[in-house]
This record gives structure tokens, C-alpha cells and sequence, in this order.
């Protein structure tokens, strides 16, 4: 990610917000801008309008930004962001920023303790979820530029500081994507009721009634496979441990029990018909 990330710098920064409505109680997730400072390409800005439109934001702040032509590439990265995202970018100066917003800055390069203080202590896009419910004003994450992200001077008016943990070697990322990183993490406090979508893979869950009936028949297939009984209960034992790490779908637990039912009617039915000829050959004897 480029040096254009977060830190709880110690400003305060909360005032009354020139664009939304602060969060209504502790705990309520707060309206989230997303703010670019000086970014150098329009790419990048229309990648991230994107980015904000996948996770249901839609309030975009540019910091003294390159032209955004309607026909040029800021639009062309944008996708359904350039109906409503991009042109409704308000632009801005840091210091409207830094007065109207609880504002989290991001870097890729944080201090590594308390001693350097302008980058430490930093959160993480996953913590910064708990952190910002309790945010009683509305909240811009601070973006800095592609090449040198934000500076300290900038860094030390913004209220907090946060990174995204990579690789110590290259933890630099584009700029587009550290904001679509971010955004991700983020995506239960931006997203109406946190709802993608991915269908809700719990509401598919078998009932444990099903669940019993699948081991019920487990049960009666290793009977009539005639599975030696000493290792009966172990095999019990092991099934139900397999289905309760699976978590099977109604679905699966369906299509189990209608394989099981006529894979044990079958051996039923075979070691009846070969009752029939043993009695037979008794017969013949």
C-alpha cells in the first residue's frame, strides 16, 4: 500500500461535519468519506470510486486531484461509480478534511514504537471495524499520494494512523489498492445491514433432526454391510465427528440419506436373495 495510510494522530478532529450525519449513538457505525490527498493519476481515483461503489460508500473527497475528464481514464476505471460516485466528488483542502472529519490516515510505513509517535501507535483496516462503531461524527479515510503517500506533517493532524499488514519486504501497495483493501475489511460498517451478495450459507444449515437421521441410517447401512460390531461404535464415532466439521446444507444431508437408504435396501435385498439360494441348496441336499 502506498504511503498513503492511516495513524491516530491526536487532533480531535470530529467537528460538525460539512457532508454527514454523524453516527447516532457509541456502537452505531459512523458515514464514512473516503478522502484522496494530491493523488497524481486519475486511474487511481476512478479505481477507487469503483472500490467505494463495491462497498456501498459513496462520498468521494479529492485533495487538490489531477483533471477527472468525463471521456478520460478516471471514468474508464470507475465502472458504475462514474453514474454517482465520481462526478458527486467533492473537492476539498486537507484542512476542510482535518476540521469536519474524525479522520484516519493510512501508511505502509508505521513507527515501530512509542518513541515515534506521528506513525505509532497504528490500527489495522480489521481493527479499525470495533474502533470506528464507537465514532460520534463522521469519518474520512485519508489516501496520500501514489509515490510518497502522506507526509509526517499531515500524518500529525489526522486523529488516527492506520496500515495494512504485508509482507516486511514490499509492504508498499498501489494506491488503488490499498483503499480496496481497506474498503473490504471495512465492508460491515459500509454495507447496509453488512449484506453482500453471497447468499446467507447458515440459513442452509441441515436441522440437527436431519443430522440424526443421517447417523440413524449410517447406522442401519453398517449393520447390513455387516461391519464388524468391535469396530461399530468407533466408526459412529468418527462419522459424526467428520458431518460436525462439515456443517452439511439440508441438500447435502438429503442426497446422503437417499444414498445410504438404497445402498442398505441393496444389501438387504442381496443377502435376502442369498438366504434364498442357501435355502435352496439345503432343499436340494
Amino acid at each position: 500500500m502506498s504511503d498513503e495510510h492511516t495513524d491516530p494522530a491526536t487532533n480531535g478532529a470530529s467537528g460538525d461535519g460539512s457532508k454527514n450525519a454523524a453516527a447516532d449513538a457509541a456502537g452505531v457505525a459512523p458515514d464514512i468519506s473516503v478522502c484522496i490527498v494530491e493523488p497524481q493519476t486519475p486511474g487511481n481515483v476512478g479505481t477507487i470510486a469503483r472500490a467505494m461503489k463495491n462497498f456501498g460508500l459513496s462520498d468521494l473527497l479529492l485533495v487538490d486531484p489531477p483533471e477527472i475528464e468525463p471521456d478520460g481514464e478516471a471514468y474508464g476505471f470507475a465502472g458504475h461509480a462514474r453514474q454517482d460516485v465520481l462526478p458527486e466528488a467533492e473537492e476539498v483542502s486537507f484542512e476542510e478534511v482535518c476540521a469536519n472529519y474524525h479522520t484516519v490516515g493510512f501508511t505502509a510505513i508505521t513507527g515501530e514504537d512509542s518513541r515515534k509517535h506521528v506513525r505509532f501507535p497504528y490500527a489495522t483496516p480489521e481493527s479499525l471495524v470495533d474502533q470506528l462503531r464507537g465514532v460520534d461524527a463522521p469519518v474520512a479515510l485519508v489516501f496520500g499520494r501514489e509515490d510518497k503517500g502522506l507526509s509526517n506533517e499531515e500524518l500529525e493532524q489526522l486523529d488516527q494512523v492506520a496500515s495494512i499488514p504485508a509482507d516486511p519486504d514490499y509492504p508498499v501497495m498501489n494506491l488503488g489498492q490499498a483503499a480496496t483493501v481497506t474498503l473490504y475489511e471495512l465492508r460491515t460498517l459500509t454495507l447496509e445491514n453488512g449484506e453482500t451478495q453471497l447468499p446467507d450459507i447458515d440459513a442452509h444449515r441441515a436441522d440437527p433432526e436431519e443430522v440424526e437421521r443421517l447417523h440413524d441410517y449410517w447406522d442401519e447401512f453398517l449393520q447390513s454391510m455387516g461391519h464388524r460390531e468391535h469396530k461399530h461404535e468407533k466408526t459412529e464415532r468418527m462419522l459424526r465427528r467428520l458431518v460436525g466439521r462439515a456443517n452439511p446444507t439440508d441438500r447435502e444431508v438429503t442426497t446422503l440419506l437417499g444414498v445410504l437408504r438404497r445402498a442398505t435396501d441393496q444389501l438387504d435385498e442381496r443377502r435376502k436373495l442369498l438366504d434364498e439360494l442357501d435355502e435352496e441348496d439345503e432343499l436340494r441336499r
